[in-house]
């Protein structure tokens, strides 16, 4: 499946990375968003779809939610699923500032 493919979709996603942890390899990093992957899947990089959870404020192990969007970086082969609650939706704009943390290190657009 492209990323593209889960547009639309209701996915699970498993958690990795809860709001407010920080990334292992970098600990002042700090994840703003929850932060995790689809399971048996297999991205551009060769590692499991990455997911932004959007519009959920504690942390979380596991989330279902509505994919909106990708985020597809144009300078890395690593592209992200934008998930948010069923019932929510995000402009362009809120989905660039809740990734900024990290994706202001990347080159990107946002397809819908």
């Amino acid at each position: 499946m492209e990323p593209t493919d889960y547009i639309g979709k209701m996915v699970h996603v498993k958690i990795d990375r809860p709001i407010g942890s920080s990334h292992s390899s970098y600990p002042d990093h700090i994840y703003l968003v929850n932060y995790g992957f689809v399971p048996n899947t297999v991205s551009g990089d060769g590692e499991e779809l990455d997911c932004y959870i959007l519009g959920e404020h504690k942390p979380l192990k596991e989330y279902t939610g509505k994919c909106i969007a990708v985020i597809h970086r144009t300078n890395d082969d690593d592209d992200k699923l934008v998930i948010v609650p069923e019932n929510k939706n995000f402009t362009d704009s809120e989905i660039r500032l809740l990734t900024d943390f990290q994706e202001k290190y990347y080159q990107s657009v946002i397809i819908r």
